[in-house]
């Protein structure tokens, strides 16, 4: 198109777009999270840190966001919703534009947290942040398949290549993340991913007496869901050792009772003679005594 119709670059950009969505969208449920890969196995792996990482909190990450003020509340509810509604989507293009309005509503949210713009060193926390708290679908699936099918050229220019990098840096960190990332010692490091304890309790605990009551309320909830999710991952866990003890115990009933039949096999025997019946003639060998015969006393 450019060098037989002159068609200008913009114009071309646009075709390929639509060229870009039509196949995409027919192709989708072929080529997202294919069997030949491994992303089914890196999505269930990542689901399961980040759930394991619920307990972090924005001071940790230095996130400069209060969730205190209504609209920066919003912005970070609208954030959580536009990374998730990004496995919805089917066209490479479309999940990347999932990507980018999240990112704007998180510079949004810093600032008007600090009444100035936002900068990278802000921005980056935030979304690690943001990806904690939404814990997003087929994460690194969507991510894969932007790399594999989106236009190169969106990925390496533009404000959409950035926030696609930023968030591949943010699942990185996320990986990686250990008690030195977040300033703990690794004692609680350890306690807080055991479950032992939460350092959303402990906040909640040197509360001042002018907080909201809202804003307690709600951390209530969440440390008494957190306390719920554990509770429940425990019987989970119990209820799938028990299953495998009573499989394992089944095969080895079945392999024991298979070896006695193996070493004692079960012989029958015919008897050596037939046995009469007993009201029948017994000519040879009688051993029944003799019939009493009546007898007639005088009187």
């Amino acid at each position: 198109m450019q060098t037989r119709g002159k068609v200008p670059p913009e114009r071309v950009e646009k075709i390929m777009d639509q060229i870009e969505k039509y196949i995409m969208t027919r192709l989708y449920k072929y080529v997202f999270c294919p069997e030949t890969t491994d992303d089914e196995k890196k999505d269930l792996a990542i689901q399961k840190r980040i759930r394991a990482l619920r307990w972090v909190t924005p001071q940790m990450l230095c996130v400069p966001v209060n969730e205190e003020i209504p609209e920066v509340s919003d912005m970070v509810v609208k954030a959580i919703t536009d990374i998730i509604e990004m496995d919805s989507k089917r066209v490479p293009r479309d999940k990347l534009a999932c990507i980018t309005k999240c990112s704007k509503h998180i510079f949004n949210a810093i600032k008007i947290t600090k009444n100035e713009p936002a900068s990278a060193d802000d921005f980056l926390p935030t979304l690690i942040y943001i990806v904690l708290k939404g814990n997003p679908p087929r994460l690194q699936s969507n991510i894969q398949y932007i790399t594999r099918f989106c236009n190169p050229s969106r990925l390496m220019t533009g404000e959409d290549g950035y926030y696609f990098t930023n968030l591949c840096c943010a699942v990185a960190f996320i990986e990686k993340l250990d008690a030195q990332s977040l300033n703990l010692s690794q004692e609680d490091f350890d306690r807080y991913m055991s479950g032992q304890t939460s350092p959303r309790k402990q906040e909640s605990e040197n509360w001042s007496p002018d907080a909201c009551l809202g804003v307690k309320q709600m951390y209530k909830n969440l440390d008494l869901l957190s306390q719920l999710n554990e509770r429940q991952e425990r019987i989970m866990n119990e209820a799938k050792k028990l299953e495998k003890d009573l499989i394992d115990w089944t095969d080895g009933i079945a392999k024991e009772v298979q070896d006695i039949v193996e070493k004692y096999p079960l012989e029958i025997k015919p008897p050596s003679q037939s046995l009469a019946a007993i009201d029948s003639e017994n000519v040879e060998n009688d051993k029944l005594p003799p019939p009493l015969q009546p007898q007639v006393y005088a009187g």
